[in-house]
């Protein structure tokens, strides 16, 4: 375990984006909207509002 930063975005060198945060899938999983789904191999993680809206200025809008 590293040091406490997390949690945090990051752009990988292929484009996608990685997520660290608190995984919550077995709390979450029967709470997600209807529009919502996930597969056997991904997980639900939490960040908090004030990671994703200081992330939102590195994010490319194309």
């Amino acid at each position: 375990m590293q040091g406490g930063n997390c949690p945090d975005i990051f752009e990988l060198s292929d484009g996608r984006f990685a997520v660290i945060g608190t995984e919550m899938t077995a709390e979450l999983d029967a709470h997600l909207p209807l529009d919502a789904s996930r597969a056997d191999y991904e997980k639900i993680v939490v960040i908090s509002r004030d990671t994703l809206l200081r992330a939102k200025a590195d994010i490319p809008d194309l």
